[in-house]
């Protein structure tokens, strides 16, 4: 039975691993997606320390710090389920380990537990969009914006993921609407004020996408293309744009559902209610990054690594007593 168990493999998950190691507790680091959303940010410019460095540069790097501790047992694959073992009563409450079980059907058991599970992208659930997908509609401009050289593409979305998505598809798309529900941003001015200095970038406010066009093709992805969006209120004489994809950058929903599953309780915001430890409302089951409310919902790299740090800390002390 390793002493705890973190699920994720981004900043929260690698950092926590990091401490968890110099602990000297025995870790499994388990996740599917190796840097997690971390791999989506083409450029990090408020990483301390690193004036220019790219998501998936820095995710590489915690990873390669967090696996050069032999305390740590990194596992790439999904956990399917996790389940709380019995446990004898103490003056704390009921002392439980936690059972992973993975995706090949294989099992292991950890004293404590830390969800790093970071989020989900949002979708805009219209017609096409489904159909669509990997065919022009896509959900990362930082991994896809290569495909639309020379082209017209829609950025849905008003925070940072949309407006820093924008940025990046401008450099080398043909024509960029960035098409938003209010009349102001939510993103860091910084971004904003890069995408102001675009001159292929027209900006569509107060307009939402109602439905995505195109030829559907077979399910793979090799066939099929978006060829336009329907907006729910006329942008120049017309509800219709002509575009070649269409980039979703809505923000992301908490991974809670494994910590759920255990009776972890949410906040008013839908992230898991954590403790100045970060331990949830079970007891050994602990929360960093992205889905925890436990940096006043700021999901940053910075805040990730600090959460993933604080949370071994109660880890530690946990199991201390």
């Amino acid at each position: 039975m390793f002493d705890t168990a973190i699920i994720g493999l981004g900043a929260a998950g690698y950092t926590a691993a990091i401490y968890s190691a110099r602990y000297k507790l025995t870790t499994l680091l388990v996740g599917e997606e190796e840097g997690g959303m971390g791999n989506t940010a083409a450029e990090v410019g408020n990483w301390p320390g690193d004036i220019d460095v790219t998501g998936p540069e820095l995710m590489e790097r915690m990873k390669k710090h967090a696996t050069s501790f032999a305390e740590v047992t990194l596992k790439q694959t999904r956990v399917t389920k996790v389940e709380r073992l019995g446990g004898k009563e103490s003056k704390e409450g009921k002392e439980s380990g936690f059972r992973l079980t993975f995706s090949d059907g294989k099992t292991d058991e950890a004293k404590t537990i830390i969800f790093a599970t970071g989020s989900n992208k949002r979708h805009l659930n219209v017609p096409g969009e489904k159909e669509l997908a990997g065919k022009g509609v896509s959900y990362c401009a930082t991994c896809d914006a290569f495909f639309f050289k020379g082209k017209t593409v829609a950025v849905v979305g008003g925070g940072d993921s949309a407006v820093e998505g924008a940025a990046i598809v401008a450099q080398v798309a043909k024509q960029v609407y960035l098409i938003h529900r209010r009349n102001e941003y939510r993103a860091e001015p910084y971004w904003v004020q890069k995408l102001q200095e675009k001159t292929n970038v027209t900006f569509v406010f107060e307009r939402q996408v109602k439905a995505i066009t195109g030829d559907h093709g077979s399910t793979g992805l090799t066939t099929g293309k978006v060829t336009g969006i329907t907006l729910d209120k006329s942008f120049e004489g017309s509800d219709q744009l002509a575009v070649d994809g269409v980039f979703i950058e809505i923000g992301a929903t908490p991974a809670v559902e494994l910590a759920e599953s255990i009776g972890c309780a949410l906040d008013e915001r839908g992230h898991l209610k954590v403790d100045a430890s970060l331990q949830t409302t079970i007891t050994g089951a602990f929360a960093a990054g992205d889905v925890s409310g436990g940096s006043n919902h700021f999901a940053q790299f910075v805040t990730a690594a600090g959460e993933g740090a604080v949370a071994v800390s109660g880890v530690f002390g946990f199991l201390q007593k």
